[in-house]
């Protein structure tokens, strides 16, 4: 029997005219930055001014782009770095991964941009370059018990209609315009659930063309090393066929962190060779 919050085999799809120009565009157009955006900031971010609603001008993909996000306070963000980075260093790292993945968001041509928030700001590293970043966004408040209630409630709450909505973290500063361009073309192509594998058996990457399939995030074990098999097999118990991205390294640990950070350029991979020069010199 088809789960209430399941689509069935009847979930809603795309339109064909979106999924034609899709398959018309070039990377260039998908990937393309778009400009003069204004962001709506809910009544938990009061240090923002109000706008109307900051969607892409112009053509865009007919996605939405979700991103979970928790303000990198020291002892709140990144706490399995620390050791062998002190409190603040971890939160550092995070910081610089959050407005790395923002700016791939920002460059990537999408008709709706949302960022889930949970924190602080204000007791946050690099409080206001994210202040600044996040005025390109719609920002939404995170609310649930848990983490995979906190995700099923993100979905329901920056879904728009006829929108397919992929979601990542702020764990994947690797994360590029192209990457995610792909991602929600993907996505769009199939008109099926995408998911994208994380080393460590989690995922990076959620994308559902109906946002009613994501209540069931609330019951699946998160942070596990078996999270990535277990939401597959709640997407095949919907009706879905779920479509691989691919696989990307999550920083979660020290180790993480380097091999993310060589394989990448900005500001995380920056943060990183700052943190590991520091903690060499107090070696010595």
């Amino acid at each position: 029997m088809t789960h209430p919050d399941c689509p069935g085999p009847h979930r809603t799809s795309v339109h064909r005219e979106s999924v034609d120009r899709v398959n018309r565009a070039d990377g260039t157009a998908a990937a393309q930055t778009a400009s003069g955006r204004t962001p709506v900031f809910s009544d938990d971010f009061a240090g923002f001014a109000p706008h109307p609603a900051g969607m892409v001008p112009g053509w865009a993909l007919p996605v939405t782009l979700l991103l979970i996000a928790k303000a990198p306070i020291a002892g709140f963000a990144k706490t399995r770095l620390t050791p062998p980075f002190s409190p603040r260093e971890a939160a550092q790292l995070a910081a610089a991964s959050l407005l790395d993945t923002l700016a791939a968001m920002r460059g990537t041509s999408v008709q709706h941009r949302v960022v889930a928030w949970t924190g602080d700001l204000a007791d946050a590293e690099q409080a206001d370059e994210i202040a600044h970043a996040l005025r390109e966004f719609t920002v939404i408040p995170q609310r649930g018990a848990d983490f995979g209630e906190r995700l099923a409630n993100a979905h329901a709450d920056a879904a728009r209609p006829g929108l397919p909505v992929l979601q990542i973290g702020m764990d994947t500063p690797q994360l590029d315009p192209a990457l995610l361009a792909a991602s929600a073309i993907q996505l769009l192509t199939t008109a099926d659930a995408v998911l994208g594998p994380a080393t460590d058996g989690g995922w990076w990457a959620l994308g559902l063309p109906d946002p009613r399939p994501a209540r069931l995030l609330a019951q699946v074990p998160m942070s596990t090393d078996h999270t990535g098999e277990d939401t597959r097999n709640m997407l095949r118990r919907c009706g879905f066929h779920p479509h691989a991205l691919p696989t990307l390294t999550d920083v979660d640990t020290y180790d993480d962190a380097r091999t993310v950070a060589a394989r990448c350029h900005g500001r995380f991979a920056a943060a990183v060779a700052r943190a590991c020069a520091a903690d060499a010199e107090v070696l010595l």
